[in-house]
């Protein structure tokens, strides 16, 4: 049985039929309900109506924290990327790895995400939904793609040694290699088709991108 969605705990404290909760453990129930009408409904099926059922709480309460669906959807993608790359403190001190280290982590970081299982099932309703709400992907790429893409090119230029012809291609390269991975592997079941373990796949991939180049002296 699919696990239940879940952002952050509820209160069980209750005032007036709802529960009496601060502003944001507020916000997350009502992202835990929207989360969880997102995934059974997609998009055009979701009402603010079934994510009040869902969430526990009136529907002007939702439109106190959020002024329409895809308003309250942009919020949920913010929530959802918002821990695929490192923050710019930990971001600092990916910057000191070396190369090899570096894209390893990476990509670690990145499979961590993926393997959260609310991530991964909103993944499939953005998918699900792109050709009909073109602008609802292109908010996760904005918000889940850009981003990485922005780390790896900034590593890539604060390292010249690396002699890459092209940092943002090189970039889209190694990001495009991860993201083809996890969907061919872990959203179209490819794990029992065409198997590989991820630390194989990622060792091949760094190999791959560090000895495209020839080096130069540091």
């Amino acid at each position: 049985m699919p696990r239940k969605p879940s952002i952050t705990k509820k209160s069980t404290e209750t005032k007036g039929g709802e529960q009496a909760v601060p502003v944001n453990a507020k916000r997350s129930q009502i992202l835990q309900g929207a989360l969880t009408v997102f995934l059974e409904y997609g998009y055009k099926g979701t009402s603010m109506d079934r994510v009040a059922e869902e969430a526990g709480v009136s529907k002007q309460t939702i439109y106190s924290h959020f002024e329409d669906k895809e308003r309250l959807f942009h919020e949920l993608v913010e929530h959802l990327s918002g821990s695929l790359f490192p923050e710019q403190g930990d971001q600092t001190k990916l910057f000191d790895l070396e190369p090899e280290a570096f894209l390893i982590r990476i990509s670690q970081l990145f499979f961590e995400q993926m393997d959260r299982w609310e991530y991964k099932s909103f993944f499939r309703v953005v998918v699900a939904e792109s050709g009909r709400f073109p602008e609802l992907a292109q908010l996760y790429v904005r918000r889940a793609v850009e981003p990485g893409l922005g780390v790896l090119v900034s590593y890539f230029e604060k390292h010249p040694e690396l002699a890459l012809q092209d940092a943002e291609v090189t970039a889209r390269i190694f990001r495009g290699s991860l993201a083809s991975f996890a969907l061919v592997q872990d959203i179209l079941q490819g794990k029992r088709l065409v198997p590989m373990s991820r630390e194989r796949f990622i060792s091949g991939l760094v190999e791959t991108v560090l000895n495209s180049y020839e080096r130069k002296p540091s």
